[in-house]
């Protein structure tokens, strides 16, 4: 979710009805030596609680100061990244580097619950890779450790997002810990979420991936779970509308120009299985002025009245 989960991603799916935001990725180090960014990067506001700040690194010691600086934020949980594949976070130990380092990854969350004036949790994967699964025992170091909850992606840092999320992995961890387990990994239906509950009792499903350009997929969820019923699909005037009201809500939160600039991805996922999606992601590149997103949405809305 680097890079995608900005303060005005996060509030459009709790306004769909997610039950709590986790920001993008902080950098500990970046925090502690007074990065720019980073400190941007830790301010809510009141619409977004409940939600979590994610730091990640691979140093005890910077976790720890880093989650003391995040006190002054206040978010409602301090969540750390042991579970990101990509190399640039993996090369320096962080991420899902560190399970294979339980004893650091261990001493990293005692820093935190030590430091932090909120609840701690933690996100990993099954494992490095097939050979190296070690979710279970990870996990339940990260307990003994004062980890409030944790997630579990059902997936190896070798399979990066490819292949299947192995869900029983995540019923093991369930089974062999007392305090919560967030299940993620391929859920991105009503119908995946309720079965990802059943087969794993996991106390929280987590939905990464599967919200990009549909927001609304927790008002889906939601209905679906207290009512048994699918939603219709939202058509294409309504993915339209939240689309612009998405790009709306950014230029409010920094600017058009750097809006524009953003939201090109969001587009390109907003756009995804509609007709002449391939032109209208061309087209995104060239996108710098709100008006020409709302021509764009125009053109899209014609060519289903047609």
């Amino acid at each position: 979710m680097a890079s995608v989960a900005d303060r005005t991603y996060r509030l459009m799916c709790i306004h769909f009805g997610a039950s709590y935001a986790v920001s993008e990725m902080i950098s500990s180090k970046g925090l502690c030596y007074g990065d720019k960014k980073s400190a941007e990067m830790c301010t809510l506001t009141p619409d977004e609680h409940p939600c979590a700040l994610q730091l990640f690194g691979e140093d005890p010691d910077f976790i720890g100061r880093a989650a003391y600086k995040l006190n002054e934020y206040s978010p409602d949980i301090i969540d750390i990244n042991m579970g990101c594949p990509v190399p640039k976070i993996v090369g320096s130990g962080s991420g899902s580097a560190l399970m294979r380092s339980p004893e650091t990854a261990e001493a990293i969350v005692r820093e935190a619950v030590k430091n932090a004036a909120c609840p701690v949790t933690v996100k990993f994967r099954k494992g490095w890779d097939e050979n190296s699964v070690n979710a279970v025992d990870f996990a339940k170091r990260m307990e003994q450790a004062g980890a409030a909850a944790v997630a579990v992606h059902g997936r190896t840092r070798r399979q990066m997002y490819s292949g299947t999320a192995d869900w029983d992995i995540i019923r093991q961890v369930k089974q062999a810990l007392s305090i919560p387990v967030i299940g993620n990994g391929d859920v991105d239906s009503p119908e995946k979420c309720k079965a990802m509950y059943e087969q794993t009792g996991c106390d929280l499903v987590m939905i990464g991936r599967a919200s990009y350009g549909r927001p609304w997929i927790f008002e889906e969820i939601r209905h679906y779970l207290e009512t048994g019923e699918v939603l219709p699909e939202k058509t294409v005037p309504q993915r339209m509308e939240i689309m612009l009201r998405h790009a709306r809500l950014l230029c409010d939160e920094i600017g058009e120009g750097q809006a524009m600039k953003e939201m090109r991805h969001n587009v390109i996922w907003y756009v995804k299985g509609l007709k002449g999606a391939a032109q209208y992601r061309r087209e995104c590149s060239e996108i710098n002025e709100l008006s020409a997103l709302e021509a764009l949405a125009e053109r899209v809305l014609d060519t289903y009245n047609d």
